[in-house]
């Protein structure tokens, strides 16, 4: 297993308790996959450096996770039909 950062934007319209079931279900998936979350960090709302969806602004959550790396196209599907989630980025994280 390698170590990645999976970086996802939430719609800022999403309360405090959605936004937990969201980073849930992505703990969900990495985990359900083979792999193992190492580290959740939440940013909280920031504003965009450019418009997406007609938002201005987003709830950024940072995933620090040992995946498998067969296992990454499905992650990154499920992330893309997540309706909450506006933009993700799965990243090699070499040490």
């Amino acid at each position: 297993m390698r170590p990645y950062e999976i970086t996802f934007i939430v719609r800022p319209d999403v309360e405090s308790d959605a936004l937990a079931v969201v980073v849930d279900k992505v703990k969900g998936l990495v985990t359900g996959g083979g792999g193992q979350v190492v580290e959740v960090n939440s940013w909280g709302r920031r504003h965009l450096a450019y418009p997406i969806d007609k938002m201005t602004e987003g709830q950024y959550v940072l995933v620090r996770a040992q995946l498998p790396a067969q296992m990454l196209s499905e992650l990154e599907r499920d992330l893309r039909l997540t309706e909450q989630i506006l933009r993700f980025l799965v990243v090699r994280a070499d040490e």
